[in-house]
């Protein structure tokens, strides 16, 4: 061991307590001491803040830490004040900082006492600031989170690119320390350039947490439903929730409160006591489980979180990764499930369309990747590893098994000539295009830059039109993890033949491909017909009898079916398989009120089919819902009940009153009578009454389309259903 490295363990145990450094500590430590510019990429849990902190604390001078976060500043500052008996040991200079307080801070930093500095990337345009910083010793200047540098960070902040030439002012041969926790091969690129350190020591840690096992499943309406079941199985243990919106936040929370699952709700909407009181209440265990936008987390340091759901797909892999990231520090067990549709990506990509053209371009390019994570069947950590520019051996590697599709491999089928025809194209098109232009030679379609270059005319087009363009996107895509293509890093994501793809078309040879999932989700009640991948089916066997029931019970009362209960109701309870009437009251379209008048028969059959087959119930399936709407509900009962005119009912909660209707229809069909006959009075005579009354008696379903169809246009579609609701009212309640 050198003197300096003795050095160093001294100084680690002296100023920190640890005895040992943790990965590429050390060698980043001994870089920056020797004021070699110096880049770091270190995943979250690597201890990347320790890797600047100790050398500011041994050096001359004062180190300048460029982050993002103020709370994030702050906790660091607080964490350096306290192995320390000065105060001054560490500042913020940001805009929260008063003129006697900006005061203390120069002063500190003139004396010789401060080591570390936090600024936001703003503070360090200011004139007087630059002016100061140039006049005392600066030891080096550290940008934290440097991914913001990149316009293809997952988190590109524009002050961040003007960094270098703030440094130049401040000093011209300041080192400078670039960190990261994630960087794909194409943002590091972009962070040396912009920060003109292509000549710094680069250290990078491995991304794999072998620890974490990585699940997908396909996100079905009965979404709650399945992250219940997963958190009463995981009961005990402390797990973060992660959903888009502040509204589903709010939502989820409640339901699983209702549920018997102690959570809160933490988003930036929240007052801010609310926020960190919540945030304590995690930290302490006082509650198992936060539901959170992505405004939770950011220097949480919780070590033993057990699981990170994604209610909602996130918009890159590295936002992906940093969020799952929250899950097992400890190297304790982590599980990652996400729930994937196809739909919220098209969602994401209606907000994206409001900005400029480059960063949409951007946005898409991220998103497809999160698209091609999801839909993967190959291993997700290699997918994920080879994402950020590191190799994995999936059947070597540290924790190779902890995946869905290592456990459950998917089919796998010979596509030794397809991946032939697929590099061919590639070469043979010059390697000039994307993905989806590749597949569209493929597959034979056309548009303006396929044209330009005149591919339309080539002889390799449309080639492959055998297939359709999913399998060939998938192909392209377990292509460019086997190393055959790779994505060119200057011209993002146009796809290039490596050395190994050449080898393959001189001498091709065996390539089986894992057939992808299908996330289709069928049926109107988001019922999982096609998800290869899991999800819980309805009991066809159970759905045919309860029908069978249902008829049997209508015909007994001389009523059609639909009004004892409609076919969504019958399917979750096949789902469900509610066995008391307290618990058919919280199934699909069931209220009270109809689990009481028409349950006994229902649950007496469902309990017995559940004996006689053996079946396993769900318990915690039926879930309670919050009762979200139920203050509109009574709102609407009692002035029902005061005879108010519908329309002044509707207005005076802003509503439509087509979405009016639709509410009321809830209300009835859940069981409970609501007699607007006043109104129905008012807008069809006797006869006409009478004569839809006879129509919804014999009628087979309670459709209103076939209703229009079948009166030819005698009544329009508000005065239908309004009849229907005085019809299940005074009939079904």
């Amino acid at each position: 061991m050198t003197s300096q490295e003795i050095n160093l363990h001294e100084q680690l145990k002296k100023y920190f307590g640890f005895s040992q450094f943790k990965g590429l500590q050390e060698e980043v430590i001994t870089s920056i001491v020797n004021n070699h510019n110096t880049f770091v990429v270190m995943p979250t849990g690597g201890g990347k803040s320790l890797c600047y902190q100790l050398p500011a604390l041994i050096k001359e001078g004062t180190a300048i830490v460029v982050s993002p976060l103020i709370a994030l500043m702050k906790n660091q500052v607080d964490a350096i004040r306290g192995i320390s008996s000065e105060n001054g040991i560490a500042h913020v200079l940001n805009s929260s900082l008063n003129k006697t307080e900006v005061k203390q801070v120069k002063e500190d930093i003139t004396n010789g006492i401060t080591k570390l500095l936090y600024v936001a990337p703003e503070s360090l345009t200011k004139e007087e600031n630059v002016e100061f910083l140039r006049s005392v010793k600066i030891s080096f200047m550290a940008i934290d989170e440097a991914h913001c540098i990149s316009e293809w960070g997952h988190d590109f902040r524009p002050e961040y690119r003007n960094l270098r030439h703030i440094v130049k002012r401040i000093g011209d041969d300041i080192p400078i320390i670039g960190l990261t926790a994630t960087a794909t091969p194409k943002v590091q690129e972009d962070i040396l350039k912009n920060l003109g350190i292509t000549d710094a020591n680069t250290f990078k840690a491995s991304f794999n947490r072998p620890n974490l096992y990585y699940e997908i499943r396909p996100k079905t309406k009965n979404v709650d439903s399945d992250i219940i079941r997963f958190v009463k199985q995981n009961s005990g243990k402390t797990g973060i929730i992660y959903c888009l919106s502040r509204k589903r936040v709010e939502e989820l929370a409640q339901t699983l409160q209702v549920n018997g699952i102690s959570a809160v709700p933490y988003h930036a909407g929240l007052d801010a006591k609310t926020r960190s009181k919540h945030q304590d209440m995690f930290l302490m265990e006082d509650v198992d489980v936060v539901v959170a936008t992505i405004a939770f987390g950011m220097g949480i340091d919780k070590p033993d979180v057990r699981f990170v759901i994604h209610h909602d797909i996130p918009k890159s892999i590295e936002s992906y990764y940093q969020e799952t990231g929250r899950a097992g520090r400890d190297g304790g067990e982590g599980h990652c499930l996400a729930f994937y549709a196809y739909k919220d990506i098209e969602k994401l990509e209606k907000f994206m369309s409001g900005k400029p053209v480059a960063e949409q371009e951007i946005g898409h390019a991220l998103l497809q990747e999160v698209v091609a994570f999801a839909e993967t069947s190959v291993s997700r950590r290699k997918f994920i590893l080879h994402y950020f520019g590191e190799e994995f051996d999936e059947i070597t590697g540290e924790g190779a098994s902890m995946d869905d599709n290592v456990r459950n491999p998917k089919k796998k089928h010979e596509a030794k000539e397809e991946v032939e025809l697929l590099l061919r194209t590639v070469k043979e098109t010059k390697q000039l295009y994307k993905s989806k232009e590749v597949v569209n030679t493929l597959v034979g379609k056309s548009n303006a830059l396929i044209k330009s270059h005149r591919t339309d005319e080539h002889e390799l087009f449309g080639k492959g039109a055998s297939k359709d363009s999913k399998y060939w996107m998938a192909l392209l895509r377990q292509v460019l993890v086997a190393g055959y293509l790779k994505k060119d890093i200057e011209t993002y994501g146009v796809v290039k033949i490596t050395q190994k793809g050449k080898e393959f078309l001189k001498n091709p040879e065996s390539f089986m491909m894992a057939e992808d999932h299908i996330y289709e989700i069928g049926t109107a009640d988001g019922i999982v017909t096609a998800a290869k991948g899991g999800g819980a089916g309805v009991d066809e066997a159970l759905v045919k009898m309860l029908k069978e029931l249902r008829k049997k019970v209508a015909k007994k009362l001389g009523v059609p079916p639909f009004v004892v209960f409609q076919d969504p109701s019958l399917e979750d309870m096949a789902l469900k398989y509610p066995v008391t009437q307290e618990e058919l009251g919280n199934i699909h379209g069931v209220g009270e009120g109809k689990a009481k008048k028409f349950g006994k028969d229902f649950v007496e059959l469902i309990s017995r089919y559940v004996e006689d087959n053996d079946i396993t119930r769900p318990d915690d399936l039926v879930v309670k819902t919050t009762g979200a709407n139920s203050g509109l509900k009574l709102y609407i009962i009692q002035n029902v009940d005061r005879k108010l005119p519908l329309d002044d009912i509707a207005a005076a909660k802003g509503m439509e009153m087509r979405d009016f209707i639709k509410e009321m229809e809830a209300i009835v069909y859940s069981g409970t009578k609501l007699n607007i006959n006043y109104w129905v009075d008012e807008i069809l005579d006797e006869d006409q009454q009478e004569e839809i009354h006879e129509y919804f008696i014999e009628a087979e379903n309670d459709k209103i389309e076939e209703a229009l169809e079948e009166f030819e246009g005698d009544y329009d579609e508000e005065e239908l259903r309004l009849y229907r609701i005085k019809f299940i009212s005074e009939v079904a309640n």
